[in-house]
């Protein structure tokens, strides 16, 4: 099963004009792979520099794009972290913002590819570091910055005053194993 969804800005916030969409889909393994498809138009954004594939904090400084997922009746969560620059994160959080230790996963494999039109990132997100149950919730985000330095925040749906992708209420996709 594919699922496919249109990211939206921080209402009130300026924002680049933008097409922004996220798929998800199962795979035979059971791992889950994410595609990003952002068609920037005019909008001129800062990409980071390709680095190493790599475990690295505070991506979320720059354009990144992140999972949060959470098992049925759970608090807790992992957030993962993509970079275009080929670095990654994955953390656990026993409830809101209770962040424990760094997730261990293989490496998700990011593919980043950009041409005159269109940006695309492609990860995996291991099996062994989802939360378990047969059903899971998910919130899909960006951080986007232009060229200005200035960050935009992107989700699925914004549920406090202020960007927060880690509220519960945010995680707005449902997936069946």
């Amino acid at each position: 099963m594919s699922t496919m969804t249109t990211l939206v800005p921080f209402p009130g916030a300026v924002s680049p004009h933008l097409d922004l969409r996220i798929s998800l889909a199962w795979q035979a393994d059971r791992d889950l792979h994410l595609g990003v498809d952002l068609r920037p138009g005019a909008a001129r954004l800062q990409i980071p520099a390709a680095q190493p594939p790599g475990v690295a904090d505070g991506l979320w400084r720059h354009t990144c794009f992140e999972v949060f997922v959470q098992g049925e009746d759970a608090p807790a969560y992992a957030e993962f972290n993509f970079s275009p620059s080929q670095q990654w994160a994955a953390y656990h959080f026993a409830d809101y913002r209770e962040q424990g230790c760094a997730l261990v996963m293989p490496d998700p494999g990011i593919a980043w590819h950009q041409d005159a039109e269109r940006l695309r990132l492609s990860a995996t997100l291991s099996a062994g570091a989802l939360p378990p149950g047969p059903v899971l919730r998910i919130g899909l985000t960006a951080v986007l910055e232009d060229t200005a330095g200035k960050l935009s925040y992107w989700a699925l749906d914004h549920t406090g005053e202020r960007p927060d992708f880690h509220r519960a209420d945010s995680f707005a996709l449902t997936l069946e194993r």
